[in-house]
């Protein structure tokens, strides 16, 4: 392995931290390594926030499902979808007038932008994430962000054209972390890569999967329905995703 597959390789969500702060330098790094990743169009449809205050912070414990250490992050990164920026440029530009001019239909924001604007997002978070593992800072997604959308949007000015897809808290790693870091286990790429059509997988199989995490792996897809799918935080996030898309989509 070279040694940007052995980062790879070798990251796993890290959700302690060392007090020291990220420097400057570091922190350029990885902001840097985020602009610089792939974007559909090169419109970059989205934004990031730096959450600098103490007090916000503390409140992302309770929002995003009580999670202590996001007050203890020495740096914390909110990343968007974004198409208000666009839009504005729209705006400015005439967009909507030239639109009227000649008689044709002035798009705002549906669906699948957001879709679009989500996997920009999301991209721009992955190449965060290993631009800070490389420099021997852990890192841990939260993607209860898209929980409590009233809440967020208040927190952070949002408006209906900005929708919160991911928080990444940053830090390095507790000395006692620094060298005993193991692996979570990912499913066997037979059961996730497939070559021209996809593949229904053998149940058994699947479930074999789960053993080194259920004494009774019969139950194992019960206990992940109930502590994952069915639970009450992932019918929050329903429930918050459902409002953005609705106001999303909305026609001013």
């Amino acid at each position: 392995m070279n040694e940007t597959l052995k980062v790879i390789d070798g990251r796993r969500s890290l959700r302690g931290y060392d007090t020291r702060e990220i420097s400057e330098e570091h922190k350029k790094l990885i902001l840097h390594s985020a602009f610089r990743a792939p974007t559909a169009g090169n419109l970059m449809q989205y934004s990031i926030i730096e959450v600098a205050d103490q007090k916000m912070k503390d409140k992302l414990v309770t929002t995003c499902d009580n999670q202590p250490f996001i007050a203890k992050a020495p740096l914390v990164l909110l990343f968007l979808a974004d198409l208000q920026r666009l839009y504005d440029f729209f705006e400015y530009s005439g967009v909507p007038t030239l639109c009227k001019e000649r008689g044709v239909e002035y798009v705002t924001p549906k669906e699948a932008d957001l879709l679009l604007a989500s996997c920009d997002a999301v991209i721009a978070a992955q190449n965060a994430v290993i631009a800070a593992e490389s420099l021997g800072i852990g890192s841990c997604y939260i993607g209860d962000i898209m929980e409590n959308i009233e809440d967020h949007r208040a927190m952070f000015d949002l408006p209906n054209w900005v929708f919160p897809i991911a928080l990444l808290c940053f830090g390095y790693p507790l000395r006692e972390d620094r060298d005993v870091r193991e692996k979570t286990p990912r499913f066997s790429e037979h059961l996730v890569y497939f070559k021209d059509k996809y593949k229904h997988i053998d149940m058994k199989e699947f479930e074999s999967e789960f053993a080194y995490r259920f004494k009774d792996v019969t139950k194992s897809g019960q206990s992940i329905y109930f502590q994952k799918t069915g639970s009450d935080f992932a019918a929050e996030m329903r429930r918050s995703v459902n409002v953005a898309l609705k106001d999303w989509t909305k026609k001013k």
